[in-house]
């Protein structure tokens, strides 16, 4: 019996040497968007030189313009600094130029590309997506309008007349 007894005590005592704790582990995700413009593509012109310029309008595609990474879905959104492009007391409404998103060397799984987007002093969705990405290219057409719209806005003496507004590309968790 005594045998027993330290038998049972010698159980219980090696039984109590093996001690759990748990611990709870946490895999926590933020979200990270970039968005990067190619840098040979920082300034884009609409040159109109010729009389079928004037008359059609002009464009300018930027293949991979716009890079980004996110961590799950988003939306690129552009805006112009201004309603309209100022010179010498002339204007040209930013909406009269437009804007096309679509699909660059490494595309964006099931994106979603705006055509003809009119540009805006507000934001305007050029691109959405329910899937993220890595280093994914967007390409973006930029075009003039025609109908000869732009035919009164040159100042003589100018060589060319510019017009510039900046362009503000975001890009936003979805």
């Amino acid at each position: 019996m005594k045998n027993f007894i330290l038998a049972s005590f010698a159980l219980l005592g090696f039984a109590t040497l093996k001690a759990q704790q748990n611990v709870t582990l946490n895999v926590r995700l933020k979200p990270i968007q970039t968005l990067v413009v190619n840098n040979a593509q920082k300034i884009v012109n609409l040159d109109y030189v010729t009389k079928d310029d004037y008359a059609n309008g002009v464009s300018s595609v930027n293949a991979d313009h716009l890079s980004i990474y996110s961590t799950g879905g988003f939306q690129v959104k552009v805006k112009s600094a201004n309603a309209a492009l100022q010179n010498g007391g002339k204007n040209i409404q930013a909406n009269t130029i437009q804007i096309k998103a679509s699909a660059g060397s490494e595309a964006v799984n099931g994106a979603q590309y705006a055509q003809n987007v009119q540009l805006s002093a507000n934001e305007t969705t050029l691109v959405s997506s329910a899937n993220g990405g890595v280093d994914k290219k967007i390409n973006i057409e930029y075009k003039g309008a025609g109908a000869n719209a732009y035919l009164d806005n040159y100042i003589a003496g100018q060589d060319p007349t510019v017009y510039t507004t900046e362009l503000t590309y975001t890009i936003i968790s979805q």
